[in-house]
């Protein structure tokens, strides 16, 4: 029924025009808070919506599951190819994310910062991408996707796939932008960390204790906060990509929902609404 498949085209068109522009007015919005919060040293770092830069220090033992790197985090995606439309087109598919949620130090010369990343987009590279041709994937993969129960894995080998994972390394240069909360009284050192010091390796939790202690405050994500970004990028790079995405989303939405309102209109006027 063509008038059925042009009428759900149309209307599709419609609400993805809607949501181009939510997304870029979003996206203008973190632009300006950027712009408009000043850069603090975490040392003299205010409570409240902050911006500071500093390298980062693991408070907990944390291992990426694909690359097995220790980190102070994590992300990870596995995406099947799937075909799209009657033109054989196709794309990459996400079936499977998940990321770590474990805190690490942020560190300048002026104090220490604790970083919990739940709820941040983060923005790093993807630091391992592997893709599979079909009949099978690396055996760290499916026991990866068979320790997390995902049932489907054995049919999803059959084709192709991709894995893909990003971490954030110790001494990593980062930028971060979120609400900084007063230390909490009663911070301790996990018990992988006594462990780890029991080996002798990595300096053990002494110096991961002294980390905690020169802490000024927590960053971390709370309901009704506007914005919290941890990357890579400096604060420059970060006001030029939203700013790129804010002007796609707010020209390019409007754009979108009025070629989807026009093939409605043309559906209607043209009798063939509905297959009529």
């Amino acid at each position: 029924m063509p008038g059925v498949m042009g009428f759900l085209m149309a209307i599709g068109c419609t609400l993805a025009g809607a949501w181009i522009f939510w997304s870029g007015f979003r996206a203008l919005r973190v632009q300006k808070l950027i712009e408009s919060t000043p850069s603090s040293r975490i040392g003299s770092m205010a409570m409240g919506l902050v911006e500071v830069q500093g390298s980062v220090a693991l408070r907990s033992r944390v291992s990426a599951p694909f690359s097995n790197r220790p980190c102070g985090y994590w992300e990870l995606e596995i995406a099947t190819r799937t075909n799209r439309g009657n033109r054989g087109m196709s794309e990459w598919s996400t079936v499977h994310s998940a990321r770590s949620g474990h805190p690490f130090f942020l560190q300048d010369d002026s104090g220490v910062a604790l970083v919990y990343p739940q709820g941040a987009d983060v923005r790093l590279p993807w630091s391992v991408e592997e893709h599979t041709n079909g009949f099978g994937v690396p055996e760290m993969y499916m026991d990866y996707m068979k320790e997390h129960g995902l049932g489907m894995r054995t049919l999803w080998s059959v084709g192709p796939m991709r894995f893909r994972e990003k971490v954030l390394e110790e001494g990593a240069a980062m930028y971060v932008i979120g609400r900084a909360n007063p230390k909490s009284m009663a911070q301790a050192v996990s018990d992988d960390e006594v462990v780890l010091a029991a080996t002798g390796t990595s300096g053990g939790a002494r110096s991961m204790q002294t980390l905690d202690q020169r802490t000024q405050g927590v960053i971390r994500k709370t309901p009704g906060d506007p914005v919290f970004v941890i990357s890579g990028q400096s604060e420059k790079q970060m006001v030029a990509e939203y700013g790129l995405r804010a002007f796609a989303g707010v020209v390019g939405g409007p754009i979108v929902t009025l070629i989807g309102a026009w093939f409605l209109m043309l559906l209607i006027q043209s009798g063939r609404f509905f297959g009529q």
